[in-house]
């Protein structure tokens, strides 16, 4: 499998891309920094240096070309402003789906946000409007005619995995590692029936597989 990763010095990012190499997969991030690209190659990935935030979609067309699934682990950050979260978390996981089509990828998995669309661009609060974003960027990519699954885990540690989670349209708040966040992605994406489909994820009790067979 080919996998084009937006976003690819994130934590989730990086754990995926792991995850894909050790098995044989081929492993694309795509990065903003070019200082970050030792990092991906130790991963095992294959770095391309592009920003979001002002690349076309013609642009995206090119990296995604030939790849079996897109995903889109991007975004400003938790110092970045209000700005970003519409300029990267909103408008870069758009790019990324037009791209997608473009280039006819149509496998596209998103890391969104448990709570997205709640909130308000016009708040003062980050947050809300981080929030906000990843609504407007769910909807935006459900509209597109994509395989699209879209997982919005709740509050992300950095603890080790434990292999079991909850999942569902509307499960309590609580928190979950990425690292379960990475095997939950790499469950989407070797199940075609997954497409279609938008999930929250916290850390829970079921297994992995067990838990997206509930689902689909």
């Amino acid at each position: 499998m080919r996998v084009v990763i937006a976003g690819g010095h994130g934590k989730i990012a990086r754990h995926l891309t792991r995850l894909l190499a050790a098995r044989g997969d081929e492993a694309i991030g795509i990065i903003r920094n070019p200082e970050h690209a030792a990092d991906l190659e130790a991963d095992g990935a294959q770095p391309i240096v592009l920003d979001l935030e002002s690349a076309g979609v013609g642009d995206v067309a090119k990296v995604v070309a030939g790849a079996d699934a897109v995903v889109f682990a991007a975004g400003g950050g938790p110092g970045s402003g209000k700005a970003r979260k519409l300029t990267m978390d909103r408008d870069g996981a758009i790019l990324l789906a037009d791209g997608a089509v473009q280039a006819g990828v149509r496998r596209y998995v998103m890391v969104s946000s448990m709570g997205a669309g709640t909130g308000s661009p016009d708040s003062d609060d980050v947050f809300e409007v981080y929030s906000w974003a990843k609504g407007q960027a769910d909807e935006a990519v459900r509209e597109r005619d994509l395989d699209a699954t879209i997982v919005q885990p709740g509050g992300l540690t950095d603890d080790e995995s434990t292999g079991r989670v909850t999942v569902g349209t509307n499960v309590e708040r609580g928190e979950v590692p990425r690292a379960d966040v990475a095997l939950v992605l790499l469950a989407v994406l070797d199940r075609d029936a997954m497409a279609g489909h938008t999930f929250q994820l916290i850390g829970g009790g079921d297994e992995i597989d067990y838990a997206l067979s509930s689902l689909a």
